[in-house]
């Protein structure tokens, strides 16, 4: 019974470990299949690979961005000591026990809710075959629940949120920088087709395991960084513990919006596929570094409208671009009601007359 209680208490980062796998993955081997140059077999296992590898490695950041910065624990102080000068008793030390377990309950509690609300937030968005921000979604329970605690640590939200904004940007800039400086090469190299296409199927594979570690480093910290705020894990428990659930998502379930990304958005040939992989990659491992967990969908956002600018607006599907957008404009209030609704009522007590 006591094994089916801890992985009850786990089942939101399991589940929204899966969500992350099968949503976000498609963001770094998308392209790659959308273009018929990399299997789905093949990318998931690559992307399954490299997600493990880049959470273990360098997921540690992120994880204590989200574990620290954006809301606070405390335990609540306890009555007991003042009470002891006054009427010192010999149960003193039991209170302070009862007290620091009922905190660490409340605690795993609210660990548990921001998890789930936010896996549902994510669920709900992959069943809708939308590639969506699981970053966004896990910030958003975060915040949901620390609002109604009154324990919202805002100058970490304000960080998070100006590297929201700066992700597309940087998927933009990347986009720019990559086109011109691969195509002068491409121009000056001149290769036969044959060359040409053997060479791009190895530069989306290379770039695609370099998103795959990017997404691992920077993305860890939405399944797990809750469960080391709790105190339920350690930031390496926490690193395995998110690596492999988002690799459970990607080789389970993460075709449909692969081929979303990879089809739908905008037509792709190899180059542009590959450019638009190596600027997202770039954009989200900066930011792994930085410590703030950011979403691979922005960043392929930014990417596509690089190339809207570069190539000319009808290249782009804007219906399914605005889909996506208003996806993960929804995400963060979706995920911070989904949390805020479960905790108040959670809190609720039934008081007898």
């Amino acid at each position: 019974m006591h094994i089916f209680i801890k992985l009850f208490q786990y089942f939101g980062g399991i589940f929204l470990g899966w969500g992350l796998g099968a949503n976000d993955s498609a963001n770094v081997f998308g392209m790659a299949v959308g273009s018929h140059m990399v299997s789905w077999r093949k990318a998931a296992v690559l992307t399954a690979s490299f997600v493990i590898l880049g959470a273990i490695l360098q997921g540690r950041a992120g994880i204590e961005t989200l574990a620290h910065d954006l809301g606070t624990q405390k335990a609540p102080e306890s009555k007991v000591h003042s009470e002891e000068a006054a009427f010192p008793h010999k149960d003193a030390d039991a209170s302070e026990v009862n007290t620091t377990d009922l905190h660490k309950q409340r605690m795993f509690r609210n660990a548990m809710i921001m998890s789930l609300s936010a896996a549902f937030t994510v669920a709900i968005m992959t069943f809708l075959r939308l590639p969506v921000s699981t970053s966004q979604a896990v910030v958003g329970a975060i915040i949901g629940v620390n609002l109604l605690k009154g324990s919202v640590q805002w100058g970490g939200l304000l960080k998070v949120v100006l590297c929201w904004i700066g992700t597309p940007i940087g998927g933009i800039i990347f986009t720019f920088i990559f086109y011109y400086f691969f195509k002068w090469i491409i121009d000056k190299w001149r290769p036969s087709v044959i060359v040409y296409d053997r060479v791009m199927t190895i530069l989306l594979i290379v770039t695609g395991c370099y998103g795959a570690y990017a997404l691992g480093a920077n993305n860890v910290a939405n399944v797990s960084a809750v469960f080391v705020s709790s105190g339920q894990l350690t930031v390496v428990q926490a690193e395995w513990f998110g690596a492999i659930a988002i690799a459970i998502g990607i080789i389970t379930y993460s075709k449909p919006v692969m081929m979303t990304v990879g089809s739908d958005i905008v037509k792709l040939d190899a180059f542009m596929a590959f450019i638009t992989v190596l600027a997202l990659s770039v954009t989200v491992w900066i930011y792994a570094l930085i410590g703030v967990p950011v979403s691979t969908t922005q960043a392929v956002v930014g990417a596509v409208l690089g190339f809207g600018i570069i190539k000319g607006a009808h290249t782009i599907n804007y219906k399914t671009l605005l889909r996506i957008s208003m996806g993960w404009i929804s995400t963060p209030i979706i995920g911070g009601a989904f949390a805020a609704a479960a905790y108040f009522i959670s809190n609720l007590h039934y008081v007898p007359t």
